[in-house]
């Protein structure tokens, strides 16, 4: 077990005189939760800070509870909203130190693992939930009148991650749902395997059916990721449907292609 530090931060006024070069103090509270509020030993305590500190300088008067923590990031909330490093702090604010959350995954994913449709499902539920759909894209053993070996599929990954976010943000605003997820493989994926995940939980089932097909259609059009088909006498990548008009406007590059070899 991580030994606890003797003393959760150094108070001396000197660690703000090296930031500042003058103190004018406020109080603020600073919440602890998950395994920092193990590691600090506390919930919660009051601390005093320079006028005009910013959130971040708080997260660097408590940087000796991160070492050899197991975390890889911490966020900072200030009056119980997500907040950046660079906000300004004033009397009596509230600020939480939060670690990544538990009980749940990210909305959007992409992953070369098998995809878990079953637990990534349980993770959305909630109580006052009424419908959830789910939908698997599945590799089939068959493609172009051809027997399929396997698929492989490739993406810009950054920027699939970033489509996906906003795939699921607009799907919030246009359909009367409470969540969805999105959860997209790489790689080599073998027959029968679940190349894409779209679960959709409302709390009824009209909402959520047109929400899962509008974000598999849309998924297939704009996020760029490609699969590559694999049979016994060759591969070839699969066609993939246009972009619409607010992604390619006319007057974009159009690709002349030749029909592929055998």
């Amino acid at each position: 077990m991580p030994q606890r530090p003797t003393a959760i931060a150094e108070r001396s006024p000197a660690f703000w005189l090296s930031i500042h070069g003058k103190l004018a103090l406020v109080q603020i509270r600073v919440l602890f939760f998950g395994v920092l509020k193990d590691l600090a030993g506390r919930s919660a305590e009051s601390l005093d800070v320079p006028e005009s500190s910013s959130a971040g300088e708080v997260i660097q008067r408590y940087e000796n509870l991160i070492p050899n923590s197991g975390l890889t990031s911490i966020a900072i909330s200030v009056n119980q909203e997500y907040s950046t490093p660079d906000r300004t702090l004033h009397a009596g604010d509230e600020v939480a130190l939060l670690p990544p959350v538990s009980g749940g995954a990210p909305r959007a994913q992409i992953t070369r693992d098998r995809i878990d449709a079953a637990s990534i499902a349980e993770c959305l539920k909630r109580p006052e939930d009424g419908a959830m759909v789910v939908f698997e894209g599945v590799v089939r053993n068959h493609s172009r009148g051809r027997s399929t070996l396997f698929l492989e599929y490739e993406g810009y990954e950054p920027m699939a991650l970033k489509q996906l976010d906003q795939l699921i943000a607009e799907a919030l605003t246009r359909f009367q749902i409470r969540d969805a997820a999105i959860v997209h493989r790489l790689g080599r994926l073998e027959i029968g395997e679940t190349s894409v995940l779209i679960v959709v939980i409302s709390a009824h089932r009209a909402a959520a059916f047109d929400a899962c097909r509008w974000l598999i259609d849309t998924l297939k059009k704009t996020v760029p990721i490609w699969k590559k088909e694999h049979f016994e006498d060759g591969a070839v990548w699969a066609d993939g449907e246009p972009f619409p008009p607010e992604v390619a406007p006319a007057g974009t590059v159009t690709i002349l292609q030749t029909p592929a070899s055998k």
